[in-house]
């Protein structure tokens, strides 16, 4: 609903629109414009996503990605969002050590303005923690980027029966640890449909297909920011990155040919004033010599003294 009157988003609106079939919009925003052009278009929930760290920060994988740079992404994104549901993302090694690694920075997560967390992985324990210290915690199966070596790379999973069977596993027993609401990244349509059905929670897709309660996607390859590469499951809505560079092309040229900035760009100086300021026998002053400027009146440059 893009629409400025709508309620926030709770837990309880997601748990609602999976009872009632409603699907549930997601999309990644890691600064202060991004939410904010996310909440004006209405989405339901916002990732501050450790993708930041490809997107934003130009690393080769999420692993460098610290909770000092998730911290500054969330409390830009939580400053240009009013409504949406705001979730953290935990980068790799903020949560895996111990149960209380785990809840002091989520806690910071909740005090940088986000409404919950995301942890990856089957980590029963960790969500359990969290979730017991009253935060509410996302967990993410199938593809988890954190462990992409120990998958073998960035591949589909949950292809075979059984390896299906064993993300439903864990999605019930992460489910019963206390997670609220689950993501499933990289997945056979059928499987996590099947996982989804499953769960009395909420299950999102990020390459799921569409038989999960909602969608979730990296806003720089939805509006074209983003040229590493292009998942199978993206589709670019437009090509903001091409927008930008033919908008800075036009830029450079208008400067580079004196057609910017015109007089539409000029501050005005009224007229008494700037006699007073031709009257000033310490500035030397010149006949504009940019003829195709509309109407300027003076340029100014000091004038050099001689006197030592």
């Amino acid at each position: 609903m893009p629409a400025d009157n709508r309620n926030k988003t709770t837990i309880m609106t997601l748990n609602r629109h999976k009872q009632e079939g409603e699907k549930t919009v997601l999309v990644t925003a890691y600064d202060y414009p991004q939410s904010t052009i996310a909440e004006k278009a209405g989405v339901d929930c916002i990732l501050v996503g450790d993708s930041a760290g490809m997107t934003t920060h130009g690393f080769k994988t999420t692993i460098p990605v610290t909770m000092d740079h998730m911290i500054m992404h969330s409390e830009a994104v939580s400053k240009g969002s009013t409504n949406a549901f705001l979730i953290g993302d935990m980068p790799y090694m903020s949560y895996q050590s111990s149960n209380e690694l785990a809840v002091e920075n989520a806690g910071r997560f909740i005090r940088a303005g986000m409404d919950s967390v995301k942890v990856e992985g089957d980590m029963t324990d960790r969500i359990k923690a969290i979730a017991d210290s009253g935060i509410i915690v996302m967990s993410h199966l199938g593809l988890t980027p954190h462990t992409r070596a120990k998958l073998g790379g960035y591949k589909v999973q949950g292809k075979s029966a059984e390896s299906a069977e064993i993300i439903l596993k864990q999605a019930l027993d992460l489910q019963n640890a206390g997670c609220s609401f689950l993501l499933l990244e990289a997945m056979p349509t059928e499987p996590a449909g099947m996982i989804a059905n499953e769960l009395n929670i909420p299950v999102y897709g990020i390459g799921a297909g569409n038989k999960v309660d909602g969608q979730l996607v990296i806003l720089h390859d939805l509006v074209g920011l983003f040229w590493e590469f292009k998942s199978k499951f993206v589709k670019r809505y437009c090509e903001a990155g091409q927008m930008m560079e033919n908008a800075l092309k036009d830029y450079y040229s208008e400067v580079k040919n004196q057609e910017f900035p015109s007089k539409d760009h000029f501050y005005e100086i009224k007229e008494e004033e700037l006699e007073k300021l031709l009257a000033d026998s310490s500035w030397k002053y010149e006949k504009d010599r940019v003829e195709n400027l509309a109407e300027p009146k003076h340029s100014v440059t000091p004038k050099t003294s001689t006197n030592s």
